[in-house]
């Protein structure tokens, strides 16, 4: 995985658990809700590029 989309990933998510904070905090469950959606999408991307990064250091073992 780059470092950018690493690090993208990972604001992605930090960005939804702040507005999950924000919508229980002022009692508005839509941006609780965005901000879900934005930590799930986050740990999403993640997840599919470590999955590609396991691809690419198992091509580089077997030889392919």
């Amino acid at each position: 995985m780059s470092v950018l989309d690493k690090l993208k990933n990972t604001m992605q998510k930090t960005m939804g658990r702040g507005k999950e904070e924000a919508g229980r905090r002022t009692g508005n469950p839509d941006l609780e809700a965005e901000g879900r959606k934005d930590r799930a999408a986050g740990g999403a991307k993640q997840v599919g590029e470590q999955a590609k990064d396991a691809a690419k250091d198992a091509r580089r073992t077997f030889g392919s």
